[in-house]
């Protein structure tokens, strides 16, 4: 006998909001990997981004949810950073 599938569980307003940051997160993050001049270094921060995104999708801590924001916050940043010293 088939397993039945139940419908996914609305999401709360404050789950949509942060669900919103994660995923502009994730894609300014991606945006900025584009910049990365060589094809390996791409490749290579392309799959630890996709990565830690994966292993942290089924969180549900809203402190953790928030610190996992902040931290991938700095990373970013620190990728731009690094993008700009490269380029100047």
């Amino acid at each position: 006998m088939a397993a039945s599938r139940l419908p996914p569980a609305a999401l709360t307003l404050k789950q949509f909001l942060r669900r919103q940051q994660v995923l502009q997160l994730y894609r300014r993050i991606l945006q900025a990997i584009r910049q990365v001049p060589t094809e390996t270094d791409r490749q290579y921060l392309k799959e630890w981004a996709r990565e830690e995104f994966k292993r942290n999708k089924n969180a549900t801590d809203e402190d953790a949810i928030r610190m996992m924001i902040t931290q991938g916050n700095m990373q970013l940043r620190e990728l731009e950073r690094t993008l700009q010293l490269a380029n100047s």
